[in-house]
């Protein structure tokens, strides 16, 4: 059964129109890349996906939990990662593992304590990474993570990422760049930018 079902769905922005009658099904056990230019409505269908946004016509039907990481971080620039962290997962029922441990997964457990404003784009990439890590959910829905991250924030996400299709859970993302090869049971769906 599949975790995601995006049924003969239209969206758009404003009057623009940026997709119609486009169906999508999810898999366990795979990651499903989004590619286009800009403009394309990439984000448009992530929010879509996870819920956040309605499309104008078609049914959407989510039969998982899932983890939805936007192109921001969402980490409050004065708290410290381990703040920000802690601040999530009070709002959570299903942590299994705590922030600490998180931040040591993804490789930023020495920045911890430091406030957010104070690292770099990759170490606060990484520390918003890091909920992926605290709450195992089977379906996640990425948007750019990985902007910011050096060859070895890209090497531990792409691990990240087979973990989680090792264990029939998939991932929806986009990325301007190509995923890295490394990245086991990929499949693209390109979108284009409508006249």
């Amino acid at each position: 059964m599949a975790l995601l079902d995006l049924a003969d769905i239209s969206f758009g922005r404003g009057q623009r129109t940026l997709a119609e009658a486009l169906s999508l099904s999810i898999a366990p056990g795979t990651v499903v890349h989004l590619t286009g230019p800009n403009g394309a409505g990439k984000t448009t269908l992530l929010e879509i996906a996870a819920g956040l946004r309605r499309p104008w016509q078609g049914q959407r039907q989510c039969h998982t939990s899932l983890h939805w990481l936007g192109h921001r971080n969402a980490l409050a620039a004065s708290l410290s990662p381990l703040q920000n962290l802690e601040s999530w997962a009070d709002l959570q029922v299903d942590i299994t593992v705590s922030g600490r441990g998180a931040l040591q997964a993804l490789g930023v457990d020495r920045v911890r304590n430091r406030p957010c404003r104070d690292l770099s784009a990759g170490q606060k990439r990484r520390s918003a990474l890091a909920r992926l890590v605290m709450a195992q959910r089977p379906l996640w829905i990425l948007d750019e993570p990985f902007d910011g991250l050096d060859q070895a924030g890209l090497a531990d996400l792409a691990d990240l990422f087979n973990a989680q299709t090792g264990r029939a859970g998939a991932i929806l993302v986009t990325s301007h760049q190509p995923l890295p090869a490394r990245i086991k049971s990929q499949c693209a769906l390109p979108l284009q930018v409508a006249p």
